[in-house]
């Protein structure tokens, strides 16, 4: 380990915080002069080299994205398949070196990519390149058939029949009808999942029609996720033997294309989305497919058994995206004119006995409901039974089975619940001594009860200053600082971090005066705890600027955002003038914090935090 390392990791420890994990997608890591085809690879040289600064600065976790594969018209994450992994991902340079691309087909891809490093992340390139990779690469195997590659396929296909069968078989039925949607294909090829009565035999019999027609495009297929998870399984053990743990990401939504391929298991009259909340007070329709509860539970049971299970075998800890789905999921009816009305009227699927086409599926009965308030609000049900809990964590139980069956750290498991936590989905994560997220730049000051509030944290949630779908933390503190608003934040923030009082009113009027100072402060703000876990979005950490994603946005501008090539030499001039997360002198901030006791118990490793800082114009 680096001494900053081993000096970062000894003060996270003194100060009590489990986990601190740096949360990056693939699409954003950095590029390489060599390599780079306009979209981040983690195998690729600039992820594996973001990978060791991430190291080197003491984060005990990389948090990624979901890796599966998107559209080219919609690139968000949280729209792709929840088992086939992206190709887009793929890193060229490996290839190469193993012998499966050429040297040549990498010059043409880094030469022929729209715009510089410099400039976003170019999906719809970065899509076409891996088709192109992937269509050589596949065509020289064939023409060689090399023992060992091919032991490599047949054995990841038969380990992996349970998902990629399906996968591959979308390809093939879209090479078939020259469409990759399947709502344009002919109305028996797109109910060929689905339970319909008396049509099991000839359903089976047109998939194994067109599974032997399209046989080359189901080969090529498993080929490309072969390369995609062998590159994953590299990556994952170059992090280990950095001591960093992998992440994964399992969202809640599913690709167009899993629609399809696991169809008899969804809810074909409803759909997904978030209802109003104090972040989207109008309700966000994600058409999201719903799981459907009336099949005993069993095919959907297994469905998320081995979807977690495939995830822990690739990852050493999980974000689960919105909870809620998999115990009380907001639904709204599918196929209305206007959806955003029709989230707007929708309801809990598990609570919400009195309406006529969802009483069936109630756990929550009458009496448990607190009519008067809006059937959204957190309180809508307030009081369950055990039984009844544990009916509500019928799907969510096997995530935690699936961890602790897989030698995982149950703390390792983290569930974004965010300003919306029903009391049913409070319940279920109490059940596992499970907590939320903390986004501490949308604290509310005037509530003493807000829950993005850092005192209000319990030790096993996770705190953040951001996330994905947020603003980074420097456009916040300068449009406080521009708003009137840096004062009131400085004043909450001499509480959480200045214990002598006699000391607060300066040290308020410097932070309040200096947008920088107020981030790095609400950085500090971290680590004082309760909260023992940690999370820092990397637009955060470099001190960008750009917003990674503005939720209910599908543009060719969302997600795309970059981390640049020179990211290191940048950061460390960003972090010495204060405008990026200077670890050190935030985690002296939260030492200090603790009182001057702590602060002289301590006194040597806060020296050194304190001497790695150095001064900087923002040092408050």
């Amino acid at each position: 380990m680096t001494a900053n390392r081993d000096l970062v990791r000894a003060a996270l420890d003194a100060l009590g915080i489990r986990r601190l994990a740096l949360a990056v997608h693939d699409a954003a890591l950095p590029g390489d002069s060599g390599d780079d085809i306009g979209r981040g690879a983690p195998l690729s040289a600039g992820g594996r080299a973001f990978l060791r600064f991430a190291a080197d600065l003491g984060f005990h976790a990389l948090q990624l994205g979901p890796q599966g594969e998107t559209t080219e018209h919609d690139q968000s994450p949280y729209d792709a398949t929840i088992f086939s992994r992206s190709t887009t991902s793929l890193a060229l340079a490996p290839l190469v070196e193993s012998g499966i691309a050429s040297s040549e087909t990498l010059r043409e891809a880094v030469e022929q990519r729209p715009g510089g490093s410099e400039n976003p992340a170019a999906h719809r390139y970065a899509h076409a390149v891996a088709r192109r990779v992937v269509d050589k690469a596949f065509a020289h195997f064939e023409a060689k058939r090399p023992r060992q590659l091919a032991e490599r396929l047949a054995g990841f296909t038969m380990r992996n029949a349970f998902w990629l069968e399906r996968d591959a078989l979308y390809a093939a039925f879209c090479a078939e009808h020259g469409d990759a949607d399947w709502l344009r294909w002919p109305e028996d090829d797109r109910r060929l999942w689905e339970r319909v009565p008396g049509a099991e035999t000839s359903q089976a019999r047109r998939r194994e029609e067109i599974a032997r027609k399209h046989q080359r495009v189901i080969e090529r297929y498993a080929f490309a996720q072969l390369l995609a998870h062998e590159q994953h399984a590299a990556f994952h053990a170059e992090a280990r033997a950095f001591g960093v743990l992998l992440y994964g990401d399992l969202q809640i939504g599913v690709a167009h294309q899993d629609v399809w391929c696991w169809s008899a298991l969804f809810l074909s009259a409803f759909r997904m989305g978030a209802p109003p909340s104090r972040t989207n007070p109008e309700g966000q329709p994600w058409s999201y497919a719903v799981l459907d509860p009336t099949q005993s539970f069993g095919a959907v049971r297994e469905l998320v058994r081995r979807r977690m299970g495939k995830m822990l075998e690739e990852f050493d800890g999980v974000r689960i995206d919105h909870p809620h789905g998999l115990i009380d999921p907001w639904v709204y009816r599918a196929a209305q004119p206007d959806p955003q009305v029709a989230v707007q009227h929708g309801a809990r699927l598990f609570s919400s006995p009195d309406v006529p086409e969802l009483a069936a599926f109630a756990v929550a009965r009458l009496d448990q409901l607190d009519r008067p308030v809006p059937r959204y609000a957190d309180g809508w049900v307030r009081e369950l039974s055990e039984e009844q809990v544990a009916r509500y964590a019928a799907l969510f139980d096997f995530v935690i089975d699936a961890a602790r069956e897989h030698g995982r750290d149950v703390g390792d498991v983290l569930c974004e619940v965010l300003s919306t936590q029903p009391y049913p989905v409070g319940r279920v994560l109490a059940r596992h001594g499970l907590g939320r997220f903390r986004v501490t730049q949308k604290v509310v000051l005037d509530d003493p009860a807000d829950v993005y509030r850092s005192e209000n944290a319990a030790p096993q949630d996770w705190i953040m200053p951001g996330t994905h779908d947020t603003e980074p933390i420097w456009r916040v503190a300068e449009r406080w600082t521009a708003s009137g608003n840096a004062a009131a934040h400085a004043a909450y923030l001499a509480r959480r971090l200045v214990p002598e009082e006699r000391e607060r009113e300066p040290w308020q009027a410097a932070v309040a005066s200096d947008p920088h100072r107020l981030a790095v402060a609400k950085f500090a703000e971290l680590f004082v705890g309760p909260a023992r876990n940690v999370m820092v979005f990397f637009t955060d950490l470099l001190g960008m600027r750009d917003v990674y994603n503005r939720p209910g946005t599908v543009s060719e501008e969302n997600w795309s955002p970059r981390i640049p090539p020179d990211f290191a030499p940048r950061y460390q001039e960003s972090r010495h003038e204060g405008r990026a997360l200077d670890l050190p002198r935030a985690l002296a901030m939260a030492i200090r914090a603790r009182g001057r006791d702590f602060a002289v118990a301590q006194r040597d490793l806060l020296e050194r935090l304190e001497e790695r800082a150095g001064p900087h114009p923002g040092q408050p």
